[in-house]
């Protein structure tokens, strides 16, 4: 039995890019909604932030989505 060290490095770099990447965006989701209700105790409204707060969370869902799809197919 041998290691393919190479291959191992390689997923290994894919899915720490990816996880980095996943938890930024979940993190300016939730930076959003907070835009939001702090800008709601001024008086104001922040309509970008909620609506890049969705965006975020639909990006964050299809990524997961996607992964799923690639370990049951």
């Amino acid at each position: 039995m041998s290691i393919d060290w190479a291959a191992l490095g390689s997923v290994f770099g894919v899915s720490l890019v990816t996880t980095v990447v996943l938890v930024g965006l979940f993190t300016l989701g939730i930076a959003g909604l907070s835009r939001q209700e702090r800008a709601a105790a001024e008086g104001g409204s922040a309509g970008l932030a909620v609506t890049g707060a969705y965006a975020c969370f639909a990006a964050c869902a299809a990524a997961v989505a996607y992964g799923i799809y690639l370990i049951v197919a």
